[in-house]
């Protein structure tokens, strides 16, 4: 029995171990196949694998293209961006370090609580950022300090550059970072420090100056730490753009216009410090501009700087040699990073910074209107330039007024002595013989109502009202007394500075189409414009007209006539109303233009050209606010053209060097 029962014993086990080493056989040869499989059929995918662990491709933001002025100067380009970095895994106490960082250079406290906070976030091995756009001289001193600052590194990238800050700020516009809704996929947008155009030049010819990515491999370890990196390829910088404008002359400009009739006196001036000690509490000392100066009016009063715009314009090729808005901002803050208050003091200003009035800024143009009537009236044959009417101050139309500026009339007048004198009636007369239609197609010929695609975002295209505008704006038929107010440039006539010069430029080079340009052509080629089809002769007696506006006995704007060895210039007055006086303000004391709130006065516009003889610029100025055009735009219009005149007297033949001696201040 027990033989028997140990037979069976040695039976089950020798199954058992058959069975068990008939697995271990089959677990090994599988083992063996999927080693083989491994090593052999798929070895060339896992050395790939093997390699893209051990190498890395980097991705290295393009150089951006700079923007340049017509004479090549810079208005933004690039600057090494020298920042500071803190490697956790290096340093012993990431607070302490930082708080000795912060005893050889300012570390504001905010940046402290951020790193803290990331270097937690981050791998020990990870860099953060501690302060960025640091000058060499503080990079100097953290260099020197090096050894006491253990994991604190220097690194050198590129950040934009804005040389001329306010100055050109509208034209170049600014870069920001890319926001999230800007990600296209492009891995460059993704890099941490790119920067994409956000206004201006630099928005709308973003892609062509960013540039091609470059990029390199880097050699890191099975955690991602880089433990070196390789020569790789740069990149194509981006192209640089050109410009029309001469930086010179918008300087010129920009601190021309903001002074206005003011004068720009030191603060330590005894007169500056009777302005100030007449200025309300509260009220800053320091100048405007942060400068050690202020704006002191005839008066003795401190002023503000003006708010409007100015456009210079070659009336030829149509390139823009000077394009202003004030006031303007600073670019800069916007490509590290503007603050919430920064942005909301921007957005607050009544003054509008950040609108380029150039472009978009609409307004009546009053008065700057009426050669276009006259040269409408010449063409439809329905008036000549000899055709009179008698200004008694007033003229009726059906049971409603309509009054002249000048309250006692101007008497009769033919065509030129109604713009020099700028005579309301004589064009409510010239109105009510061509109608609406007549008026706003000129307009729409010399380039108002439209967009003239400057190459700047924002622009907008005033306004021209015609009949069929305000039956289907309004759902109301035209009235005959509107059309008198259109014709003195007021009512639904809306034209921005750059519509006005353009408008200027095309009556005064012989009625070609000229088209405004602000970026110059690559080739350099002069384009050729075409003609409007307007006679000639027309065309002349409203040159003619608006040289009587400025040289001529009556003219609104002979204060600014030049002295004899200057250049003579020529243009037309403008002021449109903002707001009228009301009866109780009247019975308040509120009397005059200027007794009214900042805003509600009228603006100041003027448009002219220059030289008379041979007309090189046209220039339109519009002060916001700013009273009347005669008085307060005119002069900033004539400084600015002979000006324009003295740095670039141009193919027209020389000009006195006598126009170096601007003698006006306003």
């Amino acid at each position: 029995m027990l033989k028997a029962s140990e037979q069976d014993s040695q039976r089950i086990f020798t199954r058992r171990a058959l069975m068990l080493a008939t697995g271990k056989l089959g677990l090994v040869g599988a083992l063996a196949a999927r080693l083989y499989y491994l090593q052999i059929v798929e070895a060339d995918r896992y050395a790939l694998l093997s390699r893209d662990n051990q190498f890395n491709l980097e991705l290295l933001p393009p150089i951006r293209g700079r923007i340049l002025d017509v004479n090549g100067v810079a208005l933004a380009d690039n600057q090494d961006n020298f920042r500071i970095e803190i490697v956790r895994e290096q340093t012993g106490d990431v607070a302490a370090t930082l708080a000795a960082l912060g005893s050889i250079i300012e570390v504001p406290e905010w940046d402290v609580r951020r790193v803290l906070k990331d270097v937690k976030r981050k791998r020990a091995f990870v860099p953060v950022t501690v302060l960025e756009n640091l000058s060499r001289d503080e990079i100097a001193r953290v260099a020197v300090n090096a050894p006491y600052l253990p994991g604190v590194r220097i690194e050198v990238g590129r950040s934009r550059r804005y040389p001329f800050g306010d100055i050109a700020v509208h034209c170049t516009g600014y870069v920001a970072a890319v926001s999230e809704n800007e990600l296209t996929g492009d891995p460059v947008l993704e890099l941490p420090d790119f920067r994409i155009g956000k206004s201006g030049i630099e928005k709308i010819h973003d892609l062509e100056m960013r540039g091609t990515a470059g990029q390199r491999q880097v050699e890191v370890n099975a955690l991602g730490r880089i433990i070196r990196k390789l020569p790789g390829d740069e990149g194509e910088p981006g192209r640089d753009v050109q410009l029309s404008i001469d930086v010179n002359l918008q300087r010129y400009v920009t601190e021309r216009l903001s002074r206005g009739n003011a004068e720009r006196i030191p603060l330590d001036d005894p007169r500056a410090l009777a302005a100030l000690a007449q200025a309300p509490a509260g009220t800053p000392v320091r100048g405007d501009d942060s400068s050690d100066t202020i704006l002191v009016d005839k008066n003795g009063r401190r002023v503000e700087p003006e708010s409007g715009a100015v456009v210079v314009m070659d009336v030829h090729s149509g390139e823009l040699r000077a394009i202003v808005s004030v006031p303007g901002y600073d670019p800069s803050p916007f490509n590290h990073g503007l603050s919430p208050k920064d942005w909301e003091g921007l957005l607050s200003n009544p003054r509008s910074p950040l609108t380029n009035k150039a472009i978009a800024g609409q307004y009546p143009p009053g008065s700057t209107f009426k050669m276009l009537v006259g040269l409408a009236a010449l063409e439809s044959d329905l008036a000549s330039a000899d055709t009179r009417f008698f200004c008694p101050g007033y003229l009726e139309l059906g049971d409603t007024r309509f009054h002249c500026w000048k309250k006692h009339g101007h008497g009769s007048l033919d065509m030129n002595g109604a713009i020099e004198q700028s005579c309301d009636v004589y064009f409510y007369e010239l109105a009510k013989r061509i109608g609406i239609d007549r008026i706003a197609t000129m307009a729409q010929r010399l380039g108002l109502g439209q967009m003239l695609d400057v190459d700047l975002p924002g622009e907008r295209r005033g306004l021209i009202p015609t009949r069929d505008w305000k039956l289907a704006t309004r759902g109301e038929q035209w009235q005959r007394g509107e059309t008198l107010i259109a014709a003195i440039g007021q009512g639904f006539v809306l034209a921005t500075p750059l519509q006005l010069a353009t408008m200027t430029a095309r009556i005064v080079n012989g009625g070609r189409a000229v088209v405004p340009r602000l970026v110059r052509e690559t080739n350099g080629s002069r384009k050729s414009f075409p003609s409007l089809g307007l006679n000639a002769r027309d065309l002349d007696a409203m040159r003619d007209a608006m040289n009587a506006v400025v040289n001529g006995d009556r003219g609104t704007a002979r204060r600014v006539r030049s002295a004899k060895d200057e250049p003579a210039i020529g243009g037309k007055t403008g002021t449109s109303q903002v707001k009228r006086i009301s009866m109780a303000q009247r019975a308040a004391g509120i009397t005059k233009n200027e007794d009214l709130p900042w805003r509600d006065r009228d603006h100041a516009l003027f448009v002219g050209f220059g030289p008379v003889a041979s007309p090189r610029f046209a220039v339109s100025v519009v002060v916001e606010h700013g009273g009347g055009g005669s008085s307060k735009a005119a002069p900033i219009a004539a400084d600015i053209l002979l000006e324009a005149l003295r740095v670039e007297p141009g193919p027209n033949g020389p000009l006195s060097e006598a126009v170096d001696g601007l003698r006006r201040q306003g």
